[in-house]
């Protein structure tokens, strides 16, 4: 029988009994989202700064995206690929034509789209670039992570990732980031199928590469025959102050892979780009998914896609991003626990002046959240600041100033 929460305490005690501990969370219990604010159980109202990893970039339940879920689920939600449905083929040309791509393939889940693309990868490089077969390999870079399926930690550098789930994907190989001659040195291989990296590190606390670097990677892998794989899921859709952080430097991906903001955090629903050329390698009964391309998440994406242009979310997000940055860069200067602010639109981090093994920036989340501020640390040492892009400037800068107070009383 159902049970009502009335409780934070309550609602904990019944994670802690009955679910996995795959996750650490911070004590708070919300029930109640919107726009860029959340409310726990007991009423207490939040800044939202982690935008549930940037899938809400357009706001907790946002009013257009929710209208379009309850129209499109009072229709029809779902007809698996056994059938056609009414509204797949107007998702897959809207998408077509918001990214410039000539085919879309739609998956649920961000991790799934990035094991579409490797399989997307690995069948052009036999059918289309010419490897020998189960020869192919992609290359990936150091401290990537773009999920915990078995074939996204086969290529993760992250320890706890992967301890004890042996044995691992073959064909990988792992190379350091923001190395070109590594990635030179890496592409001799005439084998190499794939380069896939995100252009913008996330989880690993939002490490942005040097200027130059997604460019020259990009011209590296056309030199080489190998297919550049931009993993968006997080940096896309507007997060970083372009509608992709490709865009930068105006490099256009051979497969894009996007998930998160693509449904504004209201279901799952990712999605690969790519080539007639690329694309078209696939044929029926090779790869799908009961839930992709489901008529509801394709009302969904739209929708939310929509809300992204028309809002002018990106460009929302450079403008407050250099106020964000300018606003830490200030706090830097008057303490020593923060040594560093890094990222790209409303996509930040900064980095606490202690060991990754400390508990500090735990501890400067918790305060945070006491004074009304949600977010979340990474790596130990590095927090990661995220709010929805449809936060305005005071809005920015009440948060700053919560920041702010309670990164200089926990240095007292």
């Amino acid at each position: 029988m159902y049970q009502t929460i009335t409780s934070s305490q309550e609602a904990i005690a019944l994670e802690h009994e009955y679910g996995a501990f795959n996750y650490h969370p911070l004590p708070v219990v919300l029930s109640k989202g919107q726009g860029i604010y959340l409310w726990d159980v007991e009423g207490k109202r939040y800044f939202d700064f982690l935008s549930a990893y940037s899938a809400v970039n357009q706001g907790h339940c946002h009013p257009r995206i929710i209208n379009a879920l309850i129209e499109q689920a009072q229709r029809l939600t779902l007809t698996s690929r056994a059938f056609y449905n009414d509204v797949l083929g107007r998702y897959e040309q809207f998408m077509c034509e918001y990214f410039g791509y000539d085919r879309v393939l739609p998956m649920n889940t961000g991790v799934e789209g990035g094991e579409t693309a490797v399989k997307l990868c690995r069948k052009w490089g036999y059918e289309v670039k010419g490897i020998p077969t189960n020869q192919a390999k992609i290359i990936f870079v150091e401290r990537n992570f773009w999920g915990r399926t078995l074939g996204a930690i086969s290529s993760s550098t992250d320890s706890s990732s992967k301890r004890n789930f042996g044995p691992f994907m073959p064909g990988y190989e792992v190379i350091p980031y923001n190395d070109l001659n590594a990635l030179a040195k890496a592409l001799e291989d005439k084998n190499v199928a794939g380069f896939m990296l995100e252009p913008i590190q996330g989880e690993a606390g939002v490490v942005v590469p040097d200027e130059g670097y997604l460019s020259k990677a990009y011209q590296l892998c056309k030199e080489n025959n190998v297919l550049f794989i931009a993993d968006e899921v997080q940096t896309g859709i507007a997060r970083t102050g372009k509608l992709l952080a490709c865009d930068y430097e105006s490099v256009k991906p051979d497969i894009l892979v996007l998930g998160k903001a693509l449904s504004g955090g209201v279901m799952p629903v990712s999605a690969v780009l790519a080539s007639n050329e690329i694309m078209l390698t696939l044929r029926p009964g090779e790869h799908g998914s009961t839930f992709g391309g489901n008529p509801l998440a394709c009302e969904v994406a739209m929708a939310a896609l929509n809300v992204v242009k028309d809002e002018k979310l990106a460009e929302n997000s450079a403008y407050l991003g250099q106020i964000f940055r300018a606003r830490m860069s200030r706090i830097i200067e008057k303490t020593d626990m923060v040594v560093l602010v890094r990222g790209r639109g409303l996509l930040n981090a900064i980095v606490i002046n202690d060991l990754p093994t400390s508990h500090t920036a735990w501890n400067l989340c918790v305060k945070l959240k006491d004074y009304g501020l949600l977010a979340k640390p990474t790596h130990g040492n590095i927090i990661r600041f995220a709010p929805p892009l449809v936060m305005n400037e005071d809005e920015l800068h009440e948060c700053c100033d919560i920041i702010e107070k309670s990164i200089l009383e926990m240095e007292k």
